[in-house]
């Protein structure tokens, strides 16, 4: 025990209350819909369910939601604070008949936990082993019917016999400005933040697709327009803090542009590994691969090549500007 967590990745009262509130991501929408209600019409648990994406579009959020449109208590935990077998039988006995667990970074679970996790899913039961030594024995003990929603960055690092037992597979995207800028408008009238439809819009253009980026910017800005403006923010004041902030008109920050120009500069535009970047950087692999890269090559600043990563014409064209 003492493996739970409530996660707060951003403030909680801006996370939406039910799926009507959820902005974006419309397909998944209208399938979960349709799973909520069959299990509802069945009477029973949702299947396990598996929610892949970049960091900050909203996995937890969209466990919340489920959790509260099944009406049911959901337990929060991680891969990489589940040790032992015994923390997820710890957890698992504490459940009651159709809880929802959510267990972020799924990918990284220890693979003993996973391998409790396999009876638990398929099941409702784990295995546990009492004694020690000659004198152990396994003792397979039941758990109440539960759904397992499991969030990762990285599907491909899920094992297969994991994968295999999620029945329900979504993958979230990245947001459109549209909806990016809805996000933003709820948001500032949560937050009783000031904001005319133009000030939100130029925040979400350079929120990098990313819902969590969106509402940390609304309230930079939003302490900026109060000490340098008069409060409101419209699209100049956004414009002007963001650009004091260090984000630029593409949504780079520093450490976005100091990636390029590492590429660019200090290795001519030639293709170079991710332990080369890593070390130039002082950064880790985790952070390049998980945090700055996914935007760059999706705005088409970065190519990923056999030999290693590379600058696109468009990065350099960007960088003569700076």
């Amino acid at each position: 025990m003492g493996n739970f967590k409530v996660e707060e990745n951003f403030d909680i009262s801006l996370r939406p209350k039910c799926i009507d509130d959820y902005i974006g991501q419309d397909e998944i929408k209208k399938q979960i819909k349709i799973f909520i209600d069959a299990a509802k019409k069945k009477g029973k648990p949702l299947d396990h369910i598996l929610i892949g994406g970049p960091p900050g579009l909203g996995k937890t959020s969209l466990a919340q939601v489920i959790a509260k449109e099944m009406n049911k208590n959901i337990i929060f935990t991680s891969g990489p604070v589940l040790e032992k077998k015994g923390d997820i039988a710890g957890i698992l006995s504490s459940l009651e008949e159709g809880d929802i667990l959510f267990i972020d970074e799924i990918h990284r679970l220890n693979p003993a936990v996973e391998e409790a996790l396999y009876p638990a899913m398929e099941d409702f039961c784990i295995d546990i082993i009492l004694g020690k030594g000659n004198s152990s024995r396994s003792v397979r003990i039941d758990v109440v019917p539960f759904t397992l929603i499991g969030a990762t960055t990285r599907t491909g690092m899920l094992t297969s016999p994991l994968l295999s037992r999620f029945g329900i597979i979504l993958n979230v995207e990245f947001y459109d400005l549209r909806s990016l800028t809805k996000i933003v408008l709820r948001s500032a009238r949560i937050l009783n933040i000031k904001i005319t439809h133009d000030g939100a819009e130029e925040i979400a253009r350079r929120s990098r697709g990313t819902p969590r980026i969106a509402n940390r910017f609304l309230k930079r800005v939003h302490d900026f327009a109060l000490v340098k403006k008069n409060g409101v923010i419209d699209r100049e004041t956004a414009e002007e803090a963001l650009d004091f902030f260090g984000i630029d008109e593409y949504g780079l920050d520093s450490k976005d542009r100091k990636y390029l120009e590492i590429l660019i500069e200090k290795f001519n535009g030639k293709p170079v590994g991710l332990n080369t970047l890593a070390s130039a950087l002082s950064e880790d692999r985790y952070t390049i691969e998980e945090i700055i890269e996914p935007y760059l090559l999706r705005s088409g600043f970065l190519e990923r090549t056999p030999k290693g990563r590379r600058p696109t014409k468009k990065a350099l064209e960007m960088l003569k500007k700076i």
